[in-house]
């Protein structure tokens, strides 16, 4: 008798637990939401652990906060002297080679085999670090992610990309490499600044305003949400969502969005991305300001850049503009930085995004709320064009009373 395999088509699932992505190559990985991930009486983050080796790696902030229940946790639910937990150097200038091998250094003195898991607990640099450092150690160990910052649940969480800082460009050096699982409790969400939020509110704006216009609109009239209560809005209770919560509903909803855009080009063979949307000038406005400027805060810069951009070029309604931009301004973040954004320094990241896309630009720019369209060739983009959109938001930066969202 011959037993027929099942067959799993390509796409992202949703459950109540979270999501499951099948990709057309062949990739299959699942990420989780959970509650209070530490719990003892919680089992998700053991069972993904399968009686195997671990070492467990958190940055200073991660380990202050969390270290002693994840400590106590793994304590408990794991085998004595299969597991350790180190503490890395945070921040981005901490994203080099030298700490990935310091990473694969410690996992070798604690005796990490091809069956052992390396485990990042903390935000993008960490989950960054150590994915690339799984992809190397013993050429490619399981990893896994406990995403503890908002960018790393609706982004970093969600995807398979790793990597370094490196030759003067921001991950310049990395690989894909699928997580063995990625967990996201919400409640990490709690103990975040409000700069943490407002660049994981970043990466939400992005996939609102090139895939959502709902999306979009909760956060227009929910400007600062994950740092104060809302109600679900009344209209998005009539469409059958945000049923758990308007929380709830942007959480999963920016998670399903990036997953969905993600899956059907996984490792990207095909350079014209969506979600590179604010990822074209932003990668060196970051880089330029010294990491002064985050990266939530360069990419909400970048969208400010390129819907004006789009603006110019007469891709988008001014309304529409005027609408993302008032939106980048509610939610906090910076429209503009006189260091970074000449002329000069703008162009020359068009013309490093146009050589790193194999000489074609692929400049995602939104021509509404909800959509976008790209910008393929480096000579549709004028000097004159690129200069008049930058003058614009150099006005409009002028005119805010607060200096935190016109980044000096």
């Amino acid at each position: 008798m011959t037993v027929q395999a099942s067959v799993v088509e390509p796409g992202v699932i949703g459950d109540d637990s979270g999501f499951s992505l099948h990709a057309p190559e062949g990739t299959s990985y699942r990420v989780d939401l959970t509650s209070d991930v530490f719990a003892p009486g919680n089992p998700l983050l053991a069972e993904c652990c399968a009686d195997r080796r671990v070492v467990a790696f958190v940055g200073p902030t991660v380990d202050r906060l969390y270290g002693p229940r994840l400590r106590a946790y793994l304590a408990a639910r794991l085998a004595p002297d299969s597991w350790s937990v180190v503490v890395l150097e945070g921040g981005e200038d901490s994203k080099t080679m030298e700490s990935v091998e310091k990473i694969c250094a410690y996992a070798k003195l604690a005796g990490l085999d091809r069956r052992g898991v390396m485990l990042a607990v903390g935000g993008g640099v960490t989950c960054d670090l150590v994915g690339f450092a799984a992809a190397m150690y013993c050429r490619g160990v399981d990893y896994i992610k406990v995403n503890t910052t908002l960018v790393g649940q609706i982004d970093v969480g969600v995807g398979v990309k790793t990597g370094v800082n490196a030759l003067g460009t921001k991950n310049m050096l990395g690989a894909y490499h699928p997580a063995h699982a990625s967990l996201s409790d919400p409640s990490f969400l709690r103990t975040l600044t409000g700069r943490h939020i407002r660049c994981g509110l970043g990466e939400i704006a992005k996939m609102a305003i090139i895939k959502d216009a709902a999306l979009f609109r909760v956060l227009e009239e929910c400007p600062e949400i994950f740092q104060r209560s809302y109600e679900t809005p009344p209209w998005l209770s009539q469409t059958g969502l945000g049923k758990r919560g308007v929380e709830d509903y942007v959480l999963r909803t920016s998670m399903a969005l990036m997953m969905e855009e993600l899956c059907p080009n996984l490792r990207e063979r095909d350079l014209a991305r969506l979600v590179d949307f604010g990822h074209t000038f932003g990668p060196l406005i970051e880089t330029a300001s010294g990491y002064r400027i985050a990266h939530g805060e360069s990419v909400a810069i970048d969208m400010a850049l390129s819907s004006q951009l789009a603006c110019v070029l007469g891709l988008i309604e001014a309304a529409d503009c005027e609408r993302i931009i008032r939106l980048l301004i509610a939610l906090g973040l910076a429209v503009h930085d006189t260091a970074t954004c000449t002329p000069e320094l703008m162009q020359q990241a068009l013309k490093a995004s146009w050589e790193r896309r194999g000489r074609q630009l692929y400049l995602v720019v939104p021509d509404g709320i909800g959509s976008a369209v790209f910008v393929n060739d480096l000579d549709d983009i004028p000097p004159a064009a690129l200069e008049e959109a930058l003058r614009r938001l150099t006005d409009r930066a002028a005119l805010l009373s607060d200096p935190l969202l016109a980044v000096r």
